[in-house]
């Protein structure tokens, strides 16, 4: 699986969750923190941020109910 195929699963995730309504790059980049040519480019595997691959791995390592834990608690963290 490449990097880019994880952030098009997450994008799609997102946008279900939301009812089926399509999540705009824009808007998605900025509720990221990030610019939209950045997030662009991580969906369309022109970048590849290493980290991300690290994190799902380390996630897939996790039990259900304990990647549920660390991400709100990830959530909860200020930047």
């Amino acid at each position: 699986m490449q990097i880019n195929d994880l952030f098009n699963i997450l994008h799609n995730s997102l946008e279900s969750q939301n009812n089926g309504k399509k999540i705009s790059l824009k808007d998605m980049a900025a509720s990221l923190g990030i610019s939209m040519r950045t997030y662009q480019d991580w969906k369309l595997g022109r970048a590849k941020p290493q980290a991300a691959s690290t994190v799902m791995k380390m996630l897939g390592r996790l039990e259900d109910d304990e990647i549920i834990r660390a991400v709100r608690k990830i959530n909860r963290l200020k930047d």
